[in-house]
C-alpha cells in the first residue's frame, strides 16, 4: 500500500520516517510544503492520483495558537480548507484520512520530541541558562511524545486495525501535569537543579488566546478499540530528553 505523509518535517511526521525506516510492508512517500502544497487542491488531486495513494496521514497543521490570531486567513486555509483538500482526494482514490489535531479540538495535546522548537527544548535550554523561572500552574494537561503517538499510528496501519474503526480517537501519554509539573520534571531529569522554578498564573503572561484550564484527554476509545498500552509520560519524558543529550553529544 502507499501512504502519503503530509507535514513530514514536523515533529510528528519525522516520528513516523523513523517508524518507516524500521521496516514496513507499506511505501511510504514523505512531503512538506515544497513537495506538496497542500492548499493547492488540483495539486493534491494530482499526487494522490498519480502514485496510486491508499492513505494519507495529515501531519501539516498551523499550530501557533496565538499567531493565528494575527494570521487567521492562513490558519484557517491549512488547518481546514487544506484538510477538505486531502480528504477529496483520498476519497477518489476509495481511501483512508488520517487527521491529526490538538487538544483544543480532539486527539493528541502537548507534543513534544527530538525535533524541530517545542516545550521540552526550551525548557531544557531556560532551565539550564537562567537562574529563575515562572511557568504556570493553573492549565492542566498531559504531554505527547510524538515517537509514542508516531508508533500508535504507523502500528493501527501495519496491522490494517484502522479497517471498520474510523471514527474520532484521543491520544496522549497517561497521567496529569500542570506546565509547571511538566518544566520541573524536565529540569529533574536533565540535572539542571540551579533554576529556581516558580508556579504562576496563567494571567502573568498576557495572551490573546484563552487556553483550556483543564484539557486532559480520555484514551479510553483507542486503547480498548485497539488493544494499545500507554506509556506514563514521565517514561517518554526521560527517553525523550535522553535522545535528545545523545544527539548535542
Amino acid at each position: 500500500m502507499k501512504i502519503l505523509v503530509t507535514g513530514a518535517n514536523g515533529q510528528l511526521g519525522n516520528c513516523l520516517r523513523n517508524c518507516s525506516e524500521r521496516g514496513s510492508k507499506d511505501n511510504y512517500i514523505f512531503t512538506d510544503v515544497a513537495e506538496l502544497d497542500i492548499t493547492n487542491a488540483e495539486a493534491v488531486k494530482r499526487m494522490v492520483k498519480d502514485n496510486d495513494i491508499e492513505l494519507i496521514i495529515n501531519c501539516a497543521a498551523y499550530t501557533n495558537v496565538d499567531k493565528a490570531e494575527d494570521d487567521a486567513e492562513f490558519a484557517e486555509t491549512l488547518n481546514s480548507d487544506a484538510v477538505r483538500n486531502l480528504a477529496e482526494a483520498i476519497k477518489d482514490n476509495d481511501g483512508t484520512l488520517i487527521h491529526i489535531s490538538t487538544d483544543y479540538i480532539f486527539r493528541t495535546a502537548w507534543l513534544y520530541s527530538e525535533y524541530g522548537k517545542n516545550f521540552v527544548k526550551t525548557m531544557l535550554s531556560l532551565t539550564s541558562t537562567k537562574p529563575t523561572l515562572k511557568v504556570v500552574f493553573d492549565q492542566t494537561g498531559t504531554p505527547t511524545y510524538a515517537q509514542d503517538l508516531a508508533d500508535t499510528i504507523f502500528d493501527i496501519i501495519e496491522n490494517r486495525r484502522y479497517k471498520d474503526n474510523e471514527g474520532i480517537y484521543h491520544y496522549s501519554n497517561e497521567g496529569v501535569c500542570s506546565w509547571y509539573d511538566f518544566t520541573k520534571m524536565i529540569a529533574e531529569i536533565a540535572g539542571n537543579d540551579t533554576c529556581d522554578i516558580q508556579p504562576c498564573h496563567s494571567d502573568e503572561f498576557p495572551s490573546k488566546v484563552t487556553r483550556p484550564s483543564y484539557s486532559v484527554l480520555d484514551k479510553t476509545k483507542i486503547k480498548e478499540t485497539f488493544g494499545i498500552k500507554v506509556p506514563y509520560w514521565t517514561d517518554s519524558l526521560k527517553t525523550c530528553i535522553k535522545n535528545i543529550k545523545a544527539n548535542e553529544a
